[in-house]
């Protein structure tokens, strides 16, 4: 009989390095888009509102 747990359905990776890769992800996309000078996307928690954040470092909440 086959054994099934909770590393089978992350391919042996724990919770924490998965939340690592994904936050190391997320750091790089944002340095990308830096270099291009795209706007990365936020979340101001005093206001309560997502915004976006230019290279100019102006921000335009939604």
């Amino acid at each position: 009989m086959d054994e099934y747990n909770d590393l089978d359905s992350t391919c042996g990776v724990s919770d924490e390095e998965l939340t690592k890769r994904f936050e190391e992800a997320v750091r790089i996309e944002n340095e990308i888009k830096v270099v291009k000078g795209l706007p990365i996307a936020g979340y101001d928690f005093v206001k309560k509102a997502p915004y976006l954040e230019y290279p100019d470092g102006r921000r335009e909440y939604e």
